[in-house]
């Protein structure tokens, strides 16, 4: 399967330059055009490799870096006009795996992004796309075919509630906060209502539990909020 990309580009003349040459080489290439659809889409996804720009509307470049990498490890590459070098190291110290400064040619970042995807595969040893089924007592949770299985048969998850799951499940035995869960998988600042956090837990518990009432994967600590047990 061709290796595929995320371009976060809110300058969409731009975005499709990028992915034409990228298409143009063999990748896949799918276009967000502000920092919390490219978020989502990043989180959601299991992509290849992330073209990130800073100055994003809604959710700056460095707030989506600094998200992807609490739960993946997925290569990032960083695009911006901005040529200050306080941006490029507090990029890098965020996580990015390079900096390229617009204007660039495509024929370069095109190379780029090809030397990141074969670094990563040598030091991880494994295809990029492919991440690690996570199992834990009867549970079965695929990041990249988005599934959970318990005991063999599947478990029908929305989006929301897998992104929870799957969340939980990569922090094991750490208790987080409605506001924190709210904060982490709807990516909004906690702005909103977090008692949707205790009906999507709900959900799940009905989905995965044989007992609902006496959850033994996802534990409620009364006053403090939820974890997962591993």
């Amino acid at each position: 399967m061709p290796d595929s990309i995320l371009i976060v580009e809110d300058d969409i003349s731009i975005a499709e330059l990028i992915r034409d040459y990228l298409e143009i080489n063999g990748m896949k290439a799918d276009m967000a055009h502000t920092g919390k659809t490219g978020l989502a889409m990043a989180l959601e996804r299991g992509y290849d490799l992330v073209l990130l720009d800073l100055m994003l509307p809604e959710t700056d470049g460095f707030e989506v870096l600094k998200r992807i990498r609490e739960v993946k490890d997925t290569p990032v590459l960083l695009v911006s006009a901005r040529r200050e070098d306080i941006d490029k190291i507090r990029g890098l110290g965020l996580g990015a795996d390079d900096y390229i400064t617009k204007p660039f040619s495509p024929g370069e970042l095109v190379a780029r992004v090809k030397a990141h995807l074969a670094r990563f595969r040598r030091l991880t040893g494994k295809t990029v796309s492919r991440e690690v089924t996570i199992r834990v007592r009867g549970m079965e949770i695929d990041p990249d075919a988005r599934t959970v299985k318990v005991d063999g048969k599947l478990a029908y998850l929305t989006s929301r509630e897998f992104d929870i799951l799957l969340f939980l499940a990569r922090n094991p035995n750490k208790v987080f906060s409605k506001d924190q869960l709210f904060d982490r998988i709807w990516g909004l600042e906690s702005l909103g209502d977090t008692n949707t956090v205790t009906v999507h837990i709900g959900k799940i518990r009905e989905k995965t539990e044989n007992d609902p009432n006496n959850p033994k994967y996802i534990e409620t600590v009364w006053g403090a909020g939820y974890l997962f047990r591993m």
